[in-house]
């Protein structure tokens, strides 16, 4: 009699987490598989799946959300964050990062907010020196810092010079990005979702 409890038991259990499963993974994912890319949308680059990697790393999805609301569910429109996301913006996303916080602000379309490679790698590196009283940490494990010289110098060694600032940089020394602080900023610029979305085929 006690096996026969404990079978119906363990049977209950399996069941349970199965409809579990079901309801919350397996039906959702059919739903995702129908949903269609956007035209205009394209797949993210090797660099920029390498700078996807590195924005999970860093732990920028806790921060920044990349999901823009319609008017009536919040303040995204008149911020100037973009059109609303729609589900075929995220075709090429595994895993999604959609975020759930916003210490700082949506970043769905910063690539068409802000196309300058430039701003991205200098508040990067030291968010105060674009973006005063910025609550945001700075990155320099990201960057390397060299003696002084003209730019051409190490342009032919194949390092990229950070224009930050003299005020936001040690005395005598030059911020280089390191390819991971490139690779990053390639992900942000792709962050780029101004297709239009009555276009969207399912």
């Amino acid at each position: 009699m006690m096996f026969i409890r404990a079978y119906v038991f363990f049977l209950g259990v399996l069941a349970t987490l199965f409809l579990g499963w079901a309801a919350l993974t397996f039906i959702p994912g059919i739903q995702i598989k129908e949903v269609k890319p956007l035209p205009g949308l394209k797949p993210y680059t090797e660099q920029e799946l390498r700078g996807r990697a590195i924005y999970i790393r860093e732990g920028c999805v806790y921060c920044h959300s990349q999901q823009t609301r319609p008017d009536g569910f919040g303040v995204d429109q008149r911020r100037g964050w973009g059109r609303p996301s729609v589900p075929g913006d995220y075709v090429y996303d595994r895993p999604h990062l959609l975020g759930t916080m916003r210490t700082g602000p949506d970043l769905f379309n910063i690539g068409a907010r802000q196309p300058s490679e430039d701003w991205h790698l200098i508040h990067l590196y030291n968010p105060r020196a674009t973006s005063p009283g910025s609550i945001m940490p700075p990155y320099p494990w990201l960057f390397e810092e060299a003696e002084e010289a003209p730019e051409e110098f190490y342009r032919m060694q194949g390092k990229r010079v950070v224009p930050v600032p003299e005020q936001f940089r040690p005395e005598g020394k030059v911020v280089i990005a390191t390819q991971e602080a490139l690779d990053l900023v390639a992900y942000l610029l792709s962050l780029n979702h101004t297709y239009p979305v009555k276009a969207e085929k399912r």
